[in-house]
């Protein structure tokens, strides 16, 4: 619901229901968010409906990066309602991350408390106050600062005025370069080895662009122009990107010596346009429809909008547009920060090129057709994703190296007792053949790369190959653009081989998956670099290791002169039933559809199946992972006793109908009569509560609740359930439970960026994304983004910028392939049989 601000004395900023400060065009949010990690907290400005500064707060560092030291909260935020002020308390170390937990960070030795207030100010724009709870030791003075981030992005080539200096932002950080001084602080972790084993004394670091008492952001822009002035001391304006390519610009004021009450002390003034409202943002399938599809737009609005509006649908053609169908949207309601409304075409059949309108705005163009999913929506993730994603493989398209034949000397086995930087842990008890820093056998073939850090995880490559093997089966998926060569360890993009990709790609998997058990009779954790230096490699693949096993120094020295140790991989081992149970499910589907072209491959995949199965059953700490394994091999080998475990499992699997009844509509016919009974009328009130969130959770027909990532990922996976509930029990699910999760990824989703979360999919899509040539601000077609995110508490937001994982990152085990199911399921069910679909 949307609530309207508390009234204060003055005009400009108030204190609104929802926490924050705000009047039309801008809000300042202080410390609601949670996610420093990711530029996403601290003081927060949006300005016209677009955050253009974050991560307001003190830092130990000029230029911070993902594993720099950040502070902690220490207490809940107070705010006072007669003043509108807003204050949050903070300190260093945190003790849940000081070199420990997933990902940790290494602290150095400093206590620091203090607090941020943020106050606004009676003629326009807020204060920003720092107090320290004592002065800083001799040693940290001019180490410590408040910075506040600008977003690059829209900056690239506005002007900025510092004082008497000016300039303009630039596209790629410069010199002249410094070098840091001062105390021992933990030296960021991505130049670093495995810990904290230098100084930052000596760290490169950009000389800051001016140095003043009052910045002006943007002066030529009415929309984006910003104040800032310090009433205490001396602004830093610095190109963070220096230090870490993922870096925003930085305004910094350092701590001076003493500081205490009011060590910090700006006045910020965004410039706001008077009477601005959100402008309507029209959210359609960037694809199309097929005729008979639902079609429905949704209209997102300001919330002082009327909204009486009529939407305008358009054909184009010679005469360019043409109207068709006119009416008043109908309104759904109040969601985040936004008002919307629906316009529903679905009588509109005739194919065609259509647009839609809304007062001034307009739609990019989108189809109706009986094939809009038939050629160009799920191709690419086939046909681009899904290969250029290869590891062990040199990937070519015609001119272009996507990368070259790379870990070649995979794996070593892992040490013990290690808490990696990335989350991977193994303990004594999971080594057997083979002891820490042995070469294992088996692993330098198949598999995919994570799009950020190249690993490979289990579940990601078991989820692709489930997925893989479900859609040709379900859709008799034979299609053939590849040429995949793994003899010579190549792959050809566009050059047909004859054979079928997803086949291809199904096998793979496998021989990652497979070889991992051949070697170790286990299956891995995961396989991951063991340095900082090698994981945030952006490029080709091929260049993070030497490809020759167990040795390599070809990455250099680190920043003591000491050499980077053995550049190989570490594979990982795990005892995790809940983890190998969904492999074995993955591994029981594949024997299935490769039974015919590559039955020996099939026949050792069943039987890892089997086996993993029975070691792990009964173990797991959740209890999907086992039925998911028990009904994979039920359907695979008609083997009655994995049809009687699961009838033990009745009474647990009926009480999680929702995660667990999905997996059961190819064997409800293997289960005793009264079991089968149950599950039908537990499936029927689980969809009957779909349907009815469906109407409340969001204008999307689907529940939108992100939590750092965006939520693209999440409905996606819930379409892919749906669909097989559709399948399994059709009188009580329809198809607009994973109809939605399809439109959604298409551009039916919240915020001003309607893109097409599939790179290279549809007339607007996300072509700057996080994958392995984000640092050019490119994009891999096929490739699903995670999507729009939530800045806390209320604003959506899909941001051009390619270092942001929680909006743009690709993922395996199903995040590119989920939608390519769908689109699949929608060709099937709206367009033409398979039969005429293929090569």
């Amino acid at each position: 619901m949307l609530l309207a601000p508390t009234a204060l004395a003055q005009d400009g900023l108030r204190l609104g229901e929802r926490g924050y400060l705000t009047e039309p065009g801008l809000d300042v949010i202080v410390f609601d968010d949670i996610y420093p990690d990711g530029h996403q907290t601290g003081v927060t400005i949006i300005q016209h409906g677009s955050r253009v500064a974050a991560n307001g707060d003190l830092r130990l560092e000029p230029e911070p990066g993902q594993w720099s030291p950040m502070p902690v909260s220490a207490g809940e935020r107070v705010i006072d309602r007669a003043t509108g002020t807003i204050t949050q308390r903070l300190s260093y170390p945190d003790p849940a991350k000081n070199g420990t937990g997933f990902n940790p960070i290494f602290y150095p030795d400093l206590d620091l408390t203090y607090q941020v207030r943020v106050t606004p100010e009676s003629n326009g724009g807020f204060r920003i106050s720092v107090d320290l709870d004592k002065p800083l030791p001799a040693e940290w003075v001019g180490k410590v600062g408040f910075n506040l981030e600008l977003f690059p992005t829209p900056l690239f080539g506005k002007g900025w005025v510092l004082d008497d200096a000016a300039g303009t932002f630039p596209r790629q950080p410069g010199g002249p370069v410094v070098r840091a001084g001062g105390p021992d602080l933990p030296v960021p972790r991505n130049v670093d080895a495995n810990g904290p084993v230098q100084s930052l004394v000596g760290q490169p670091l950009a000389e800051p662009l001016a140095e003043g008492k009052v910045l002006l952001v943007a002066p030529e822009q009415d929309a984006q122009r910003i104040r800032i002035e310090s009433r205490n001391g001396q602004l830093q304006l610095i190109d963070g990107r220096s230090a870490h390519n993922n870096g925003w610009y930085i305004v910094r004021q350092p701590v001076a010596a003493g500081a205490t009450t009011g060590a910090v002390e700006w006045v910020v003034t965004p410039n706001v346009i008077p009477g601005w409202q959100y402008e309507p943002v029209i959210q359609v399938s960037q694809i199309g429809y097929a005729p008979e599809q639902p079609k429905r737009a949704v209209i997102e609005l300001d919330p002082n909008d009327a909204g009486d509006t009529p939407a305008q649908l358009y054909r184009l053609g010679e005469g360019g547009r043409q109207p068709v169908l006119s009416a008043t949207p109908d309104r759904w309601g109040d969601f985040l920060r936004y008002q919307y409304r629906t316009f529903d075409f679905s009588g509109v059949t005739e194919p065609g090129l259509y647009q839609i309108g809304y007062g001034e705005q307009l739609s990019e163009p989108f189809r109706i057709d009986s094939a809009v999913f038939a050629r160009g929506a799920w191709q690419p993730t086939l046909e681009y994703f899904l290969p250029i994603q290869m590891c062990h493989m040199l990937v070519r398209e015609k001119y272009r190296v996507w990368h070259g034949r790379d870990h070649l000397d995979d794996a070593l086995m892992a040490p013990t007792d290690l808490n990696h930087f990335d989350g991977y842990v193994q303990g004594p008890s999971t080594l057997n053949r083979y002891q820490s820093g042995e070469h294992v056998p088996h692993l330098d073939a198949g598999g995919w790369h994570d799009a950020g850090d190249d690993d490979l995880r289990v579940e990601s490559q078991a989820g692709e190959v489930w997925i893989l093997s479900k859609m040709v089966e379900e859709f008799g998926l034979d299609y053939d653009a590849t040429r995949i060569d793994q003899a010579t360890k190549s792959v050809e993009i566009r050059d047909p081989d004859g054979r079928n990709d997803a086949i291809q790609q199904i096998e793979h998997g496998l021989l990652s998956i497979l070889g991992g058990y051949r070697a170790m009779g286990r299956l891995y954790r995961g396989i991951i670099v063991p340095n900082l230096r090698q994981y945030v490699l952006l490029g080709d693949t091929v260049n993070v290791t030497d490809n020759q096993p167990g040795g390599g120094t070809d990455l250099g020295v680190d920043n003591n002169g000491d050499p980077i140790p053995a550049d190989d991989r570490w594979v990982f081992t795990e005892d995790n039933p809940d983890r190998e149970l969904d492999a074995a499910a993955a591994l029981a589907a594949s024997a299935r559809v490769l039974r015919t072209e590559s039955p020996q491959m099939a026949a050792e995949a069943l039987a890892a199946a089997r086996d993993i199965t029975a070691k792990a059953q009964g173990r797991g700490k959740t209890l999907a992972p086992e039925v998911f394994a028990l009904a994979e091999l039920l359907q695979t080998t008609g083997d009655q006793a994995y049809a009687d475990r699961l009838a033990t499992l009745a009474p647990r699997i009926l009480a999680d109908v929702a995660s667990t009844g999905w997996m059961l509509h190819s064997v409800q016919d293997r289960l005793p009569p009264a079991f089968r009974r149950q599950l039908a009328e537990a499936v029927a009130s689980h969809q009957a509560q779909v349907v009815q969130s469906a109407r409340t959770d969001s204008p999307y027909g689907v529940p939108y609740t992100p939590e750092i990532w965006g939520a693209g990922w999440q409905i996606q996976e819930r379409g892919v359930r749906q669909f097989f509930f559709a399948k399994g029990w059709p009188q009580v699910t329809g198809n607009d439970g994973w109809l939605n999760a399809l439109n959604f990824v298409l551009g039916v989703h919240p915020g001003s960026n309607t893109s097409s979360f599939v790179s290279g999919v549809g007339a607007r899509s996300a072509t700057v994304a996080y994958g392995l040539n984000r640092a050019d601000f490119s994009y891999i077609p096929g490739g699903v983004i995670s999507g729009t995110n939530l800045i806390r508490p209320d604003l959506p937001e899909l941001k051009e910028w390619p270092y942001f994982w929680q909006q743009a990152e690709y993922v395996m085990g199903g995040g590119a392939t989920n939608y390519m199911f769908l689109a699949l399921a929608a060709d099937r069910l709206f367009g033409r049989e398979p039969s005429d679909q293929q090569r």
